[in-house]
């Protein structure tokens, strides 16, 4: 569930940046409230998985699928240069949170009867 919630922060924090983009420093109200509630939402859902998660990986992966998300975004819909230099780099980015995650292994721990 952990990995989940990382996810879903990492999600939000998509969310909150572009809401930062879209909000013209905190002067339309709509987005700025979509950054405000986007920022407390993904906070709230990094903190559950970092109960789990070691600090290290999780803020690496939540940053990184944070970066690669918004750089995506904003490449996509708000005009944004998007060169194939910047492309691959960010599909290195996204390899990097993958490898994080598989990396990650810590065994369960065994039943005894």
């Amino acid at each position: 569930m952990a990995w989940i919630y990382l996810l879903m922060g990492a999600v939000f924090e998509i969310g909150w940046a572009v809401g930062l983009k879209l909000s013209e420093g905190f002067t339309h109200p709509l987005y700025s409230l979509m950054t405000i509630v986007c920022i407390v939402i993904s906070f709230t859902f990094f903190t559950k998985a970092l109960r789990k998660i070691e600090i290290g990986t999780g803020y690496a992966i939540f940053t990184g699928i944070g970066a690669a998300g918004t750089a995506l975004i904003g490449m996509t819909f708000l005009g944004d240069s998007g060169s194939a230099g910047k492309v691959f780099f960010i599909a290195l980015l996204i390899i990097g949170v993958i490898g994080l995650k598989f990396s990650d292994y810590t065994p369960r721990e065994t039943q005894t009867e």
